[in-house]
């Protein structure tokens, strides 16, 4: 990591840095939302987060086939890879969320996010939170999927241990000295991660997770709250091109860091700011929403789904009265209606 000491930090990387740290800052004030505005604020990333990630990859479930997946989770009955590596990302996800704050950052915590992701994979149990075995430089293929050549030669199966033991005694460093911004330790791992490739498959997955789970960790408490992957789907084409920019210096004399560091600073000031948004939407929503109008909020919230005849009881509100306000609320896209005829049923809105 020698070569991270010629790091240039230049004012379009120090403003974009200091455009996320005003948000983190205001985010102490922001995060003060009704609890069930965050839950939904964050059911929504999360539905986001596990689909774009999962599709970055390949899968080709959409967001609302993800939302329904996420639904049945505890029957555990998963049928095709897309549905198996979305419960497993989803399983990670929810521990990171609920566990970040006691979880170093180590080679074991590392391998066992590993192991958590592909729980659910049953091709991939020969090397589940395993250091791979066999080379797995990143290829291109053709539009058959034949292999054409390949992109990036990523460590070697012996070379993986000693550079991953390297990388995060470096990250462990760096962010307990405080020389380089928490951000750029962070993305510098993330960036050195991929380029060593450490497991057979799900690097791609597991680096975006890693991400959420560094940034929590250093104190960004918001990210749970909008989707980083969802950008990084919808710039996937920058994401590739600026990480093999960086990593094809990474034998050199000088590392260019500037390609990677620049796109990932940029999708988080993108995350953040869609949070703001998201934010002051919710603000205006609240101050002119009707008291029935949260309550069906609050009960959704709390049941996940329910139906009309639900509401009329624990509401005891009349049914005209409530669709007038449960169309409000799906005009305001807070709610979904999902069946038809006596089957139907609402839910949180999946943006």
């Amino acid at each position: 990591m020698r070569s991270v000491q010629n790091l240039e930090i230049t004012p379009e990387i120090l403003n974009l840095i200091a455009e996320i740290d005003e948000f983190k800052g205001a985010w102490r004030a922001l995060g003060n939302l009704a609890p069930e505005v965050l839950v939904r604020l964050q059911k929504v990333a999360t539905i986001e987060s596990i689909a774009s990630s999962t599709r970055i990859e390949g899968s080709k479930l959409s967001d609302r086939q993800v939302e329904q997946l996420l639904l049945n989770l505890s029957v555990a009955n998963f049928n095709t890879r897309d549905e198996q590596e979305v419960a497993g990302y989803a399983e990670l996800m929810n521990t990171i969320f609920q566990h970040f704050a006691d979880i170093p950052l180590s080679e074991n915590f590392i391998q066992q996010m590993h192991g958590l992701l592909l729980k659910y994979s049953d091709k991939d149990q020969w090397h589940q939170g395993q250091y791979k075995q066999h080379p797995n430089h990143v290829v291109a293929t053709d539009a058959e999927g034949q292999q054409i050549g390949i992109v990036f030669e990523t460590s070697s199966p012996r070379e993986t241990p000693q550079k991953m033991r390297e990388l995060v005694e470096w990250t462990q460093q760096a962010l307990s000295d405080g020389h380089f911004h928490p951000l750029l330790v962070v993305g510098i791992f993330i960036l050195c991660f991929l380029a060593i490739h450490p497991f057979q498959d799900g690097n791609g997955r597991l680096s975006r997770a890693l991400t959420t789970y560094l940034l929590l960790k250093v104190g960004y408490r918001y990210v749970p709250y909008s989707s980083l992957e969802a950008i990084i789907e919808q710039e996937k084409q920058a994401y590739y091109l600026s990480l093999r920019r960086t990593q094809s210096t990474l034998g050199l004399a000088e590392t260019d860091w500037h390609p990677w560091l620049l796109f990932f600073l940029k999708s988080l000031k993108r995350q953040k700011d869609n949070l703001e948004i998201k934010v002051s939407r919710e603000h205006i929503l609240l101050t002119q929403m009707p008291e029935l109008a949260q309550q069906i909020l609050e009960i959704i919230q709390s049941r996940g789904r329910t139906t009309m005849s639900e509401l009329e009881r624990l509401t005891s509100a009349n049914r005209n009265t409530l669709r007038k306000n449960i169309a409000t609320l799906i005009h305001n896209q807070q709610l979904q209606q999902n069946g038809v005829g006596k089957g139907t049923w609402y839910s949180l809105a999946l943006e």
